[in-house]
């Protein structure tokens, strides 16, 4: 497993990127970095990260050799894994704030950007990028936010919680790959924050209104029970949960 360190750089995401157009990459190389400048998240947001003390890496994954015909199901693999590895932590009350934000107790701890990359129609590789809180302590004007630290007081080993990262994504992709999706969807499903609970959302023209989550296709689209008995599919960019 290749593991490129680096002090700083605009993201892992990007950086990973250009170095998959010049050369070839082994199956789980891994770009990790103590500062990024221009961390993304899901729709352009930005990822803030404090110097050395959290974790932020993206992981190159070979899926030519995978029959992918969700790529939705890659994000609901790499949100298994993570929540796989927080709970050998002992983090507890982890959920999953659709699409793919890691929450405990209700407030975020980890960010995913899912990258894919698609030749003659099928899915050839993926990039995935990864920012976990974990020993930063105070998030500014960001009142969601939470860390490792912050939940069990402990200081981690930003390595360890690495490695267990990735062995865990290497189990979930092996389901992935033997084409299990029922699994992955059920188990996903079961860490879906606010699932069939009274919720909130706010669509894309501003108009709130409110539903119940009842479940998450294999394309990534949210299923939400409206107050007239209709469920309604929802794409990421047409709806905000609001919470």
């Amino acid at each position: 497993m290749r593991i490129i360190k680096l002090n700083a750089i605009d993201s892992t995401n990007s950086y990973m990127r250009r170095l998959s157009s010049e050369e070839n990459l082994d199956d789980y190389t891994i770009v990790t970095a103590k500062h990024q400048t221009q961390g993304r998240g899901q729709m352009g947001t930005v990822w803030s990260s404090e110097n050395s003390k959290n974790l932020m890496f993206s992981v190159f994954k070979d899926t030519s050799k995978f029959h992918v015909e969700y790529p939705f199901l890659i994000s609901m693999v790499t949100s298994l894994a993570i929540l796989k590895t927080l709970q050998s932590f002992s983090i507890t009350k982890l959920t999953i704030k659709w699409p793919n934000d890691i929450l405990s107790e209700d407030k975020k701890i980890c960010g995913i950007l899912i990258e894919n990359v698609i030749k003659q129609n099928s899915l050839s590789n993926t990039i995935i990028g990864i920012g976990l809180n974990v020993n930063q302590t105070e998030f500014d004007h960001l009142p969601k936010a939470s860390s490792l630290k912050l939940i069990t007081g402990n200081v981690f080993d930003l390595e360890e919680v690495l490695v267990e990262t990735i062995k865990n994504l290497r189990h979930y992709f092996k389901i992935l790959k033997r084409a299990d999706y029922n699994t992955l969807k059920t188990d996903y499903e079961a860490y879906l924050f606010r699932k069939d609970k009274p919720s909130t959302f706010k669509d894309s023209e501003g108009l709130i209104f409110s539903g119940y989550i009842k479940s998450v296709t294999l394309f990534g689209n949210l299923q939400v029970l409206l107050e007239d008995d209709v469920i309604e599919e929802f794409d990421l960019k047409d709806v905000t949960l609001m919470y």
